[in-house]
């Protein structure tokens, strides 16, 4: 695609923790490696008293904290603190804005905006944004979720946004969308051919997405609390997962047809009604456990009060369309969970006939594994010989053909998710970003299932932290003879 990079950026929330962490380290890698445009300046702004200055400093106390030892040179240190200044601002009024207008200064050559702030200041800092000329034609805007709480919300914010913002300057950010290894899904899907044949109803038996954390609440007691595993982790992260596994072939690598067709299984997916909700989904919320030899407590023990947010939750949900009529999407995430793991399974269908029946012990189904974290591998399970004379008869066992994305690229630098997300956004292509038609669409699947949990007074059960979650959760895909990929 054609790139049009811009000449300043905006970072809203820039002394949060998001920015300590994730965007000031990933903005200073890109100036390290020579990817920013030249000139490029960068505005921090937030409520935080601070003054160019003083910022600089708050910046490089951040990236000595969370850069490896290797980047730390003195001269790219200073030449990225170099691009920074900061203007303080309320952005809950519209008072501030005219200052902040004159701080980032002509935006003739372009200006993208990075909103990592409260949906609750969205619709304020749009407005204010407008006032003083810093929503024109040249003013990118990415939006970090989250994106509402439910269909209405999310169409308020989108609303509210579009007010200055046409939908060809919106980025919105899916930071699971940067990760190498799930840019690899579509490498490994439409780079090779051995696979489309059986990529469908007829090769494929299930799929298996699971997000499991080992932390607790951490600092996010307040947003979570509201919130819940259903609407942190499912509706975004791990349906833009499915939709990778589940979508067309697109014409091009670009950000139209890539998102036409997640869009398109987006609309697709089988909405539950009330009665068959409790059928398939499973809620829980952690309780006392061991993490990692760790004693740990319960949520509502963190939390310091009851409550019926669940922590936990496993769906069996499914695409209706031609390519994937019958086919179980197994869905999972948890908080307190066993390992700290995100991975695909796709399980396919069993040879027709085995020749070893009796002899050479029970075949298993070809599995192919992609692991987004700790590791970055694909790995696909086969059934081979065991070696001997086989006088009695040949025996089988399955073995996994591995490729370690880490071990296979060793020489090449593992990037932070948002360097590529905050290049894109600075030079202006859409295609990991998020379209509105895609979040209605998620939003519309997700309010189907917790409307039937309000129908049916569905409370979450309890499970010990370290483990896999509730009991139905296993009872959830062995009724239907599957097992969850745990290994």
């Amino acid at each position: 695609m054609t790139r049009n990079p811009v000449g300043k950026l905006l970072l809203f929330g820039a002394t949060g923790d998001l920015s300590q962490r994730m965007l000031l380290p990933s903005l200073f890698n890109l100036h390290a490696d020579g990817l920013l445009p030249e000139g490029l300046t960068i505005t921090g702004t937030a409520r935080s008293d601070h003054d160019d200055a003083s910022f600089r400093e708050f910046a490089a106390h951040a990236l000595d904290t969370f850069l490896p030892e290797d980047r730390k040179k003195p001269e790219w240190i200073d030449g990225f603190l170099q691009r920074l200044q900061y203007q303080s601002l309320d952005a809950s009024t519209t008072e501030g804005f005219p200052a902040l207008a004159e701080k980032v200064g002509d935006v003739s050559n372009g200006l993208a905006i990075y909103l990592s702030t409260a949906p609750s200041l969205f619709e304020s800092t749009i407005k204010g944004l407008e006032s003083v000329g810093l929503a024109g034609e040249t003013v990118r805007i990415g939006l970090e979720k989250p994106l509402g709480y439910d269909l209405a919300s999310s169409k308020e914010i989108n609303d509210a946004v579009a007010f200055g913002f046409p939908e060809e300057r919106t980025f919105r950010i899916d930071h699971y969308l940067g990760k190498e290894t799930v840019q690899n899904i579509l490498a490994l899907r439409f780079g090779n051919f051995f696979f489309e044949p059986i990529w469908n109803a007829h090769g494929i038996d299930n799929v298996q997405i699971t997000i499991a954390e080992t932390v607790g609440l951490e600092d996010r007691a307040g947003y979570y609390e509201g919130a819940g595993a259903l609407r942190d982790m499912v509706q975004n992260h791990i349906l833009q997962l499915l939709a990778l596994i589940a979508m067309e072939p697109p014409a091009r690598y670009d950000g139209t047809a890539i998102r036409d067709e997640k869009a398109k299984v987006f609309r697709s997916l089988r909405l539950m009604t009330p009665e068959e909700v409790p059928h398939n989904t499973v809620t829980g919320q952690y309780a006392d456990g061991a993490v990692g030899g760790k004693i740990v407590g319960s949520y509502a023990d963190e939390l310091g009060k009851p409550s019926k947010t669940e922590t936990f939750v496993a769906i069996k949900a499914h695409v209706d369309n031609w390519r994937w009529q019958g086919v179980p999407f197994y869905l999972r995430t948890g908080k307190r969970m066993a390992a700290r793991r995100s991975e695909i399974a796709i399980q396919f269908k069993p040879v027709p006939h085995s020749m070893f029946a009796g002899r050479g012990g029970l075949l298993q189904p070809n599995t192919l594994v992609i692991r987004l974290q700790p590791e970055e591998y694909i790995q696909l399970l086969v059934m081979a010989k065991e070696p001997g004379l086989d006088r009695d008869g040949i025996r089988l066992r399955e073995v996994p053909l591995n490729l370690s994305l880490d071990a296979e690229f060793a020489g090449t630098r593992r990037r932070i998710a948002y360097e590529r997300l905050l290049l894109d956004l600075i030079e202006g292509d859409q295609t990991l970003f998020v379209r509105r038609d895609e979040v209605e669409a998620q939003w519309t699947w997700i309010d189907a299932i917790r409307a039937g949990w309000d129908a049916n007074d569905v409370k979450p059960k309890t499970y010990p932290s370290g483990s896999w979650g509730p009991s139905a959760a296993i009872a959830l895909t062995e009724r239907d003879g599957v097992t969850w990929q745990d290994d």
